[in-house]
């Protein structure tokens, strides 16, 4: 894949996986899937969840590169599924000084996925509302149980506008592919966020938050290439 921009500091370092059949071992998925991770540069630089084992390798190449010989200060932990999680043991043995963003539920559940050597120094615990200032870049937490697991949470990026919504929005699909959007994303929308309507919509309520007219949801394909 092209190296992907979302803006001058902020890099898209996902990868998209077109050999896989059954997303979650459910979901068909012709056109394959998009694992998304993304860095954000800065006096301090975040990471922005990692990926499926799946692509592991060319996702520390994408990484690695970005970083262009520095270290992560922050891994922000969005969602423990695997497909946004399964390298957070990965990253947190490569850079041991690198500091773990996430909730109460995030850490009470990360135990039961990795054994994080020193995680009490190495966490920060954010709640509702919280912000984690980079330099120019500064992230506000929101909280979103059950899109699609209790731990969720999203952020939103102050000075760029850009949200980071986990799985709240998206669909299924590689980046690269041509396909119709609205049709993927609304077959997306209804089996991963729709089916959980009723313990999801606080979340959805506070979308108002997000609605300037730039906005953008790093969930969705709107890439520079």
């Amino acid at each position: 894949m092209k190296d992907t921009t979302i803006s001058k500091d902020i890099l898209y370092i996902g990868c998209d996986d077109k050999d896989i059949d059954l997303f979650e071992n459910q979901y068909i998925v012709p056109n394959g899937i998009s694992y998304n991770s993304y860095i954000i540069l800065d006096e301090k630089i975040a990471v922005m969840d990692t990926i499926d084992k799946r692509k592991t390798d060319e996702w520390l190449s994408n990484l690695e590169k970005a970083l262009n010989g520095k270290s992560p200060d922050y891994l922000v932990i969005s969602h423990l599924e695997p497909d946004h999680a399964f390298n957070i043991g990965t990253l947190a043995d490569k850079y041991p000084n690198m500091k773990l963003v996430g909730n109460d539920k995030t850490f009470a559940f990360l135990p039961q996925f990795f054994n994080i050597q020193n995680i009490d120094d190495r966490k920060i615990v954010v709640k509702e509302g919280d912000t984690l200032s980079l330099g120019n870049h500064t992230l506000k937490f929101f909280m979103a149980p059950m899109v699609h697991w209790p731990e969720v949470m999203v952020e939103y990026e102050e000075t760029e506008k850009i949200l980071f919504s986990a799985d709240g929005f998206g669909k299924f699909g590689a980046l690269d592919t041509d396909e119709d959007w609205d049709c993927e994303a609304r077959r997306y929308y209804f089996n991963i966020v729709r089916k959980i309507w009723f313990t999801s919509s606080s979340f959805t309520k506070k979308s108002k938050y997000f609605r300037y007219k730039d906005d953008m949801s790093s969930s969705w394909s709107y890439l520079k290439k």
